[in-house]
């Protein structure tokens, strides 16, 4: 008797296991769990189209010249006394 107890508690333990699996986080077949927890439906696949690309002529950017009087430095913004 108890070996049939036990092969009982066997199968259910397997069924249960299986049944759990499918389930995919509690949400069911075809649904997900979204990042607050609500159960989300998953969509088919997401196509993304590559952007246009889009020739410009080169752009040339020179910094302005940053001239101190002597005794002076560039420091923090402005010229400085060292």
């Amino acid at each position: 008797m108890k070996y049939l107890f036990a092969a009982a508690m066997l199968a259910s333990a397997v069924v249960g296991f299986g049944e759990a699996a499918s389930a995919a986080e509690g949400c069911g077949r075809g649904f997900y769990r979204g990042p607050y927890g609500h159960c989300r439906p998953m969509r088919g696949a997401v196509v993304v189209r590559p952007a246009p690309v889009v020739v410009a002529p080169p752009v040339v950017v020179v910094p302005r010249a940053r001239v101190c009087p002597y005794g002076f430095r560039w420091y923090a913004g402005r010229c400085r006394p060292f």
